[in-house]
């Protein structure tokens, strides 16, 4: 597996397009509700935002994009709106695989599946075999996914595999048992909707993320509005604990990977 650099312990290559994004797709609810609809109405219109952003990150050069589907603590929902959720998620994979395979997108799910019903857990892998070769964009959808889940069972899985090492521990260890070790660390975190948190999402992950929110309803975000935030994300200084004036003092080819967030 590929080792990525950890934004903590040294400074990542950057560039005008964030090579990872990730999004928390909040407002489908709040968009129904508006269009005196019911909010199953707009977690179906949601899907045809997801679909749109696969796209424009194929053609704006985003190597990954990970969606925040569905939260561990999403499960406390009403159990008709979990439900319609899961038959949804049934559907999406069915009904998309086959345009994501054809588009070049791999697609890899994270989370806790075990408490997925078993037809959804095949889904799951027939889905990720699928795409499995493909290199064009990696998408990732966090589904019973939290942060501190992610990290606990990365704690357990690196406690099993060196018990030897116990007390002496260091990131370079937990990090390829996260979820998304395969991943870069995320670029830019976009969420919609108007909050302005991240809800136990890629905890770890989002160190040095820029975070990126919007009065924007999920179903109302659409390519202008994702290359709006990408302008955003151009705009900031990328510090990584460093100042403004160190930045003037490194190399070019230093700079132009740096010129895009803050510390």
């Amino acid at each position: 597996m590929k080792a990525f650099v950890s934004s903590t312990r040294q400074i990542p290559e950057a560039a005008i397009v964030p090579r990872h994004v990730a999004m928390i797709m909040d407002g489908n609810g709040r968009w129904a509700k508006k269009r005196f609809l019911p909010r199953v109405a707009g977690h179906k219109r949601g899907v045809e935002t997801v679909r749109a952003m696969v796209k424009a990150c194929i053609e704006r050069g985003v190597e990954f994009l990970t969606l925040f589907a569905f939260s561990s603590e999403n499960w406390r929902r009403p159990a008709e709106e979990v439900s319609f959720l899961m038959n949804l998620f049934v559907a999406a994979l069915d009904q998309e695989v086959g345009k994501l395979d054809a588009n070049g997108v791999r697609l890899r799910i994270v989370g806790d599946l075990s408490r997925f019903e078993p037809r959804l857990q095949e889904l799951i892998r027939r889905s990720e075999d699928i795409t499995a070769a493909n290199t064009k964009l990696t998408l990732t959808i966090a589904a019973n996914y939290g942060g501190r889940w992610d990290v606990m069972q990365a704690v357990n899985r690196m406690s099993a595999a060196h018990p030897e090492n116990a007390g002496s521990y260091g990131e370079e260890d937990l990090a390829p048992h996260l979820a998304m070790a395969y991943a870069p660390e995320p670029d830019l975190f976009i969420r919609t909707g108007g909050e302005q948190r991240i809800s136990n999402f890629l905890i770890w992950q989002l160190a040095y993320a820029e975070l990126y929110f919007t009065e924007l309803l999920w179903p109302e975000f659409d390519a202008a509005a994702f290359d709006a935030a990408i302008a955003s994300y151009r705009g900031r200084e990328r510090r990584f604990g460093r100042t403004s004036e160190q930045l003037v003092t490194v190399a070019p080819a230093e700079t132009s990977a740096v010129k895009s967030g803050n510390a």
